[in-house]
């Protein structure tokens, strides 16, 4: 591929570009470190911003500009470590035995997580004239939808989320994960990963209450549990459906209404056009950005999001952004 030179290091030749990754040296000794080009328009700074919202995130840590995470691969489960590279480059640092395939992988889950393979110039360009998006994109350029890509983690968390503050959304995703999660030490902390729906598709409803979860959240969460492990719910064959169906589908799920629909198809579907104008976040954002007196009803949300066409989720999310720890 052109630009792309050989050296000592490993070079892998992808549809994204070279990824060359070198031995260097981290805390547990020797690592894997791969550079993964990004968009000129993306800042990982203003991602950190919008992933350290509170001390209680259990699926990540970030310290120091740097991200840690273990993520699940097909064949194994590997930590990473996320920093930003000198110029449009994630630097990302793994296990000293990766192999190829598994770079690969962690190069997918990335991009989707940090949405960078949309590019973002049409809603610059929507945003710079539109006066609601105008001082967000101004204060967040560089900011993309965070995406959750994990359909099981996406739908719990918005049930987990329904009806509280989101700090207690917090505490309840922490017990969560740690009573049924994975969790593995790295570097003397243990990092943990979201639930896999075979364990809680066998959980009684007691089990769930114990963690604070209500009786409702419970038998939801259950359910979605079921389906997903039945194969009758799947993130592929979401995927499949155009935007408006995969949404229509995603209803038919008990305890998922129009908010966590609309809420699922944007952080793990990637559905542009999704847009939950019920959302009391959302209705906040928009009276604080155009000085209203009181909040837009969901039907004046429905008319303002005319004018982003297909970019209503990215209006939603720097809406969101803009209300700093307050937004799901």
């Amino acid at each position: 591929m052109a630009g792309c030179r050989p050296t000592d290091a490993l070079v892998l030749f992808t549809e994204g570009g070279c990824l060359s990754a070198a031995n260097v040296k981290n805390d547990n000794g020797h690592g894997t470190e791969v550079r993964i080009k990004t968009p000129g328009d993306f800042r990982l700074s203003e991602t950190l911003g919008y992933l350290w919202r509170s001390p209680t995130e259990i699926l990540y840590r970030v310290n120091d500009g740097e991200i840690v995470r273990y993520i699940p691969l097909s064949r194994r489960k590997i930590w990473v470590k996320v920093s930003a590279g000198d110029s449009d480059a994630l630097v990302v640092r793994l296990p000293a035995d990766v192999r190829r395939v598994d770079i690969e992988e962690v190069k997918r889950f990335l991009r989707e997580w940090f949405d960078l393979s949309r590019d973002l110039a049409p809603f610059y360009r929507l945003a710079e004239s539109d006066e609601v998006l105008a001082p967000l994109l101004a204060q967040f350029y560089g900011l993309r939808l965070v995406r959750v890509p994990d359909l099981f983690e996406a739908l719990c968390w918005a049930v987990m989320g329904q009806q509280i503050n989101l700090e207690f959304a917090y505490t309840l995703k922490r017990q969560f994960v740690q009573a049924y999660g994975q969790g593995s030490m790295f570097e003397g902390q243990t990092h943990w990963m979201f639930p896999d729906p075979s364990r809680i598709a066998r959980l009684q409803i007691p089990d769930l209450r114990r963690l604070q979860l209500t009786q409702r959240k419970s038998e939801y969460i259950i359910g979605i549990a079921q389906a997903m492990d039945s194969g009758q719910l799947s993130k592929a064959q979401l995927l499949t459906l155009e935007d408006g169906e995969a949404r229509q589908q995603l209803r038919q799920i008990r305890g998922v209404g129009d908010w966590t629909a609309n809420y699922v198809a944007m952080r793990c579907l990637g559905h542009m056009s999704a847009f939950p104008a019920g959302d009391v976040g959302l209705q906040n954002a928009v009276r604080q950005v155009r000085g209203m007196a009181r909040k837009p009803t969901p039907a004046e949300l429905l008319e303002l999001g005319r004018q982003w066409g297909d970019w209503k989720a990215y209006a939603t999310f720097y809406l969101w952004r803009s209300l700093r720890g307050t937004s799901p």
